[in-house]
């Protein structure tokens, strides 16, 4: 506002006893709609060839059709403009594009650049050669900053009554803390509704997990209004399934087979690694729980003195990595895995990838929950057969038909 007469600001200050900064700021934002008003009356009388009133000039048989009404966000907030019209609807808004719901500039880009994983010295790098701008990493640091309300709104909004599948797990990372680098979880709930639709309900950065941990996050989620879960896929996270009894006792808990796998596999030396996995897929492909029980059985007798370790860790958690044998192949395919959650993780560690060490919690958070909001616009239809899947649920958990 260098350039604007300061004489008019001072007239505009006394006729609106202006005392505050946030009533200055909500003249500002009164002006800048302003501003946004004249320039599309502007755009909208070269279209025409005339301007408003000037009636002896018009050389068309087109003409003003009053206004429309939008709402669109702005830096300064939601502002609402009166957006002119023409008769033959010939006209097309530029400073405004039609479906375009926010003006806001700079921070609206500098959060785009941030999100798709730009370091602060990458956006100020594009900033000076495409905007001819220079920027600090402080303001970039404090534009970022503005979504931390935002974060805080998103992690404690209001949840659905039930989930037919609520998945669990973490993405490791490097963070600062008290001048050292630490290693910790960002821990991810991924649920599908009875709608079929995939939604991340909450993310939470913790050096540690234990069943007191998870009792707490479990807490949380029903605090913020789940009342049921039919089942949870999880990792073997500790202390995950005794919270999950405590606040769940109605859900079904299946153990991921894939990480299962994977954790038997890591003691199998190379030459093993094709029999031993072959020999294996015959207990989790089994048909039914009581074949996968001897099939585990005879993989033990074969495999049992050379690789115990991996046989033990199917015994020891035998029942949880078994649940999805009671029920139909459609809920077989989406429990048994935690796959869903980790097609997640895997675009955030695309984002993330440029990142060795994050200076502290907020930035993790700030650039997680940035790349999970750009990952779940995608998520605009419902899983496959769906109608089919819920029926199926709805049969083996009575308690749904209240919600359904």
């Amino acid at each position: 506002m260098g350039n604007i007469d300061k004489g008019i600001l001072r007239k505009l200050v006394r006729e609106r006893k202006l005392k505050t900064a946030e009533e200055a700021e909500e003249l500002v934002k009164e002006l800048f709609g302003d501003v946004i008003k004249e320039m599309l009356e502007a755009e909208l009388e070269e279209e025409l060839g005339y301007s408003k009133h000037d009636y002896r000039n018009k050389e068309t048989d087109n003409s003003r059709n009053g206004y429309t009404k939008k709402t669109v966000n702005s830096s300064y907030g939601k502002i609402e403009l009166s957006i002119p019209r023409d008769r033959k609807g010939e006209y097309e808004p530029m400073a405004v594009k039609k479906h375009q719901r926010s003006i806001a500039s700079i921070e609206d880009r500098i959060l785009s650049m941030y999100a798709r994983g730009m370091t602060y010295k990458d956006i100020q790098a594009h900033m000076e050669e495409i905007y001819g701008s220079t920027l600090s990493t402080e303001s970039i640091s404090r534009i970022t900053d503005k979504i931390i309300p935002i974060i805080s709104e998103w992690r404690n909004r209001p949840l659905e009554d039930v989930y037919s599948i609520i998945y669990m797990d973490a993405v490791f990372y490097k963070v600062t803390e008290s001048n050292q680098i630490k290693n910790k979880a960002l821990y991810i709930a991924f649920g599908i509704n009875l709608e079929g639709m995939k939604e991340v309900l909450g993310i939470w950065i913790a050096e540690s997990e234990s069943s007191k941990y998870w009792l707490g996050v479990l807490n949380e989620l029903k605090n913020r209004g789940v009342k049921g879960v039919m089942f949870f896929s999880i990792d073997g996270l500790v202390g995950m399934e005794e919270a999950i009894g405590a606040v769940y006792p109605q859900a079904k808990i299946q153990r991921c087979v894939v990480h299962q796998i994977r954790y038997s596999m890591k003691f199998v030396s190379w030459k093993d690694r094709k029999a031993f996995a072959a020999d294996l897929k015959k207990v989790y492909k089994a048909d039914t729980k009581e074949a996968a029980w001897n099939a585990l059985l005879a993989f033990e007798e074969k495999w049992g003195q050379k690789y115990p370790f991996s046989i033990k860790s199917w015994k020891d958690n035998w029942e949880s990595l078994t649940t999805y044998f009671a029920y139909p192949q459609e809920i077989r395919t989406l429990i048994y895995t935690t796959n869903p959650i980790e097609s997640v993780n895997r675009q955030l560690k695309k984002v993330t990838k440029n990142r060795g060490v994050f200076p502290n919690d907020t930035a993790l958070m700030k650039l997680a929950y940035l790349a999970i909001n750009n990952i779940s616009k995608k998520w605009t239809v419902r899983l496959r057969d769906w109608n089919k899947i819920l029926a199926v649920l709805v049969i083996e958990f009575d308690w749904v038909k209240s919600y359904v």
